[in-house]
């Protein structure tokens, strides 16, 4: 998340230009951009670094690159020539009962992501995502080649860095389950094309792709590249969008469709992977709900079909609080651990703490609380508003009851609430003016 230019006076705007400090963990080092991203700028911009690399040992990055390889061996083996019939009998050897039982209820908001992930040995992302390309009929109706389409997936998930404990495969994997719970609500099934639906479970799998596991503040900070290169407007979310366009390019997946189709679901992701800039949460959000308000909202214009896709994935990308408790705390946890992290690493490198990220001063529930009351209740009442159904009652009953248990976990947090306000406060009346000019730009 990012910074955004606010009313002081603006509590909501406060909180989001608080989390757009802290939205990703982040590591001393960086990797050069991976496959598919950038190639051409061939050299090593990694700013700070983790950690020496013993004598004698393969860099990790090397390993990376070599079970990335190995991976596509593996799956053009199993797949060349691999006849076109039921598409999924080729993942049967791949997963075991449990994980079919579990697939069969995809649909389903108590979904256990976590659990799936275990049972498919870590490949979530590419189960779940081919099982719903196919559950959609979209490999038969576009006429995806099957090895094109399984090297696509492959590449994908392991273009997440799974060392990020939040943003990593298996969040992409949850948002994309969240989409599909959204596409099959009444309004959007009864309007959506097979394009939309293709288009917006591309974006969920693909949204954060090659996360770095920093935020952009600290991309700035730090003089990363990648900041330079989309001039600090909407670095990661630009960076994902790209990242996705080179691997579909490389592996050709639309090779088959007229050249002005493959183009318009290029810029059509991005268009869905930057509604995610959490900078711009506020102007979506009026947008959403001016049209809610006039009640002008039409499915069968595409322009407005689009926009509820966006919608749809904003809403997908911060569902945690959403989920059951069981389910949600642990999405909290992860997502503080990077918070805190990468506090500990601005503390180690003398940088300035960015709000939210120091674990001294902020705890798991006064993170969340925050998150919850100034984020994702906004925009969750207004989807409610749009598609009232016994899913958004779900949602909504869900994140009151989270909210409650972190409340609970903190006794102080009306006593401190103040104090933390004006120490909030103090920490965006002097961030660096390139920070917040940047909040203000489009994507």
């Amino acid at each position: 998340y990012f910074a955004i230019s606010y009313d002081s006076s603006d509590q909501t705007a406060l909180y989001i230009r608080m989390l757009g400090d802290v939205r990703v963990r982040s590591q001393v080092g960086f990797e050069p951009e991976r496959r598919g991203s950038h190639p051409y700028l061939g050299v090593d911009f990694r700013t700070l670094h983790s950690r020496a690399e013993s004598a004698g040992t393969i860099p990790a990055r090397r390993i990376r690159r070599l079970f990335s390889f190995q991976r596509h061996l593996l799956s053009s083996r199993l797949l060349r020539g691999a006849p076109q019939l039921n598409p999924l009998h080729i993942l049967d050897e791949d997963y075991c009962g449990q994980a079919k039982c579990m697939l069969e209820k995809v649909g389903s908001w108590n979904f256990d992501i976590f659990l799936f992930d275990r049972l498919t040995n870590g490949n979530s992302l590419v189960f779940l995502t081919f099982n719903l390309l196919n559950q959609y009929g979209l490999i038969e109706l576009f006429q995806l080649d099957m090895v094109k389409l399984r090297r696509f997936l492959v590449l994908v998930q392991e273009d997440y860095h799974n060392q990020n404990p939040y943003h990593n495969a298996v969040h992409a994997a949850d948002v994309t389950q969240a989409m599909h719970c959204y596409l099959k609500e009444p309004k959007l099934a009864e309007s959506l094309t097979s394009f939309d639906i293709l288009l917006g479970l591309l974006a969920a799998a693909t949204h954060d792709l090659d996360h770095p596991g920093v935020n952009q503040p600290f991309l700035i900070k730090t003089n990363h590249y990648l900041a330079a290169l989309y001039r600090n407007t909407s670095v990661l979310e630009n960076h994902h969008w790209r990242s996705a366009v080179g691997l579909l390019r490389e592996t050709e997946l639309f090779s088959n469709l007229p050249a002005e189709d493959s183009l318009s679901i290029e810029r059509q992701l991005g268009s869905l992977i930057l509604a995610t800039d959490i900078s711009r949460q506020n102007e979506y959000l009026s947008r959403f709900r001016t049209h809610l308000d006039e009640n002008d909202l039409s499915l069968g214009n595409a322009s407005h079909r689009h926009f509820v896709l966006q919608m749809a994935l904003k809403c997908a990308d911060i569902c945690n609080p959403c989920r059951p408790w069981e389910l949600s705390k642990q999405w909290s946890e992860k997502v503080t651990e990077e918070f805190f992290h990468q506090g500990d690493i601005e503390k180690k490198h003398k940088l300035e703490i960015s709000p939210l990220c120091d674990s001294e001063a902020n705890t798991i529930a006064s993170v969340q609380i925050g998150f919850m009351t100034y984020v994702v209740e906004p925009l969750f009442a207004e989807w409610a508003r749009f598609s009232d159904t016994r899913l958004s009652q779900t949602m909504l009953g869900h994140l009151g009851l989270n909210k409650a248990s972190w409340s609970a976990m903190e006794p102080e947090a009306s006593g401190s609430s103040e104090e933390g306000e004006s120490e909030t406060g103090r920490a965006t009346e002097e961030p660096s003016s390139r920070v917040l000019s940047q909040g203000s730009q489009e994507s």
